[in-house]
């Protein structure tokens, strides 16, 4: 199974590019895992939120394919533990997915045509985190859920 972290905007603060690339460097052991960044759109200040989804939802359609089995990284989504989230992905293994995607919308969240095409909603928390900062957070959750299918210390139970 191939998995990628498809996202809005980039990642411009060191401090989070250096996060992200330990838990990237530390993922290559147990998958292929990519992130794959969407450039943000421009001059978008008058335009409405409405507007604004409906365009980025054509960016993100371009990069999806049919076959994908795509999960939304959204605030209304299912919250899961670490563990719960490691058996999500032993069960998307199981079932022989070969592309999972996670998807970052912008800042005013996703189209509807994107919530039609999604398979699954989870949220990292009820707390809001920048876009930023969710690729760091993610991308460690990722690993630590590989830890815990391996049965390593990583994580603490």
């Amino acid at each position: 199974m191939k998995i990628t972290l498809l996202a809005i905007g980039k990642t411009d603060q060191d401090y989070l590019k250096e996060g992200i690339a330990i838990y990237l460097q530390r993922l290559k052991h147990y998958i292929s895992f990519r992130i794959q960044e969407i450039p943000a759109l421009k001059k978008t200040s008058g335009l409405s939120a409405r507007v604004v989804k409906e365009k980025e939802a054509l960016l993100l359609l371009k990069q999806l394919d049919k076959a994908d089995c795509i999960v939304l990284l959204d605030e209304k989504g299912k919250q899961l533990s670490s563990e719960e989230f490691s058996v999500f992905l032993q069960k998307k293994m199981n079932a022989g997915v070969r592309e999972l995607v996670f998807v970052i919308g912008g800042a005013w969240g996703f189209d509807d045509t994107i919530y039609a095409k999604a398979t699954h909603k989870l949220s990292l928390s009820r707390m809001t985190f920048s876009h930023q900062m969710v690729r760091l957070f993610f991308t460690e959750q990722l690993y630590r859920a590989f830890t815990i299918l391996r049965g390593e210390s990583y994580h603490n139970e």
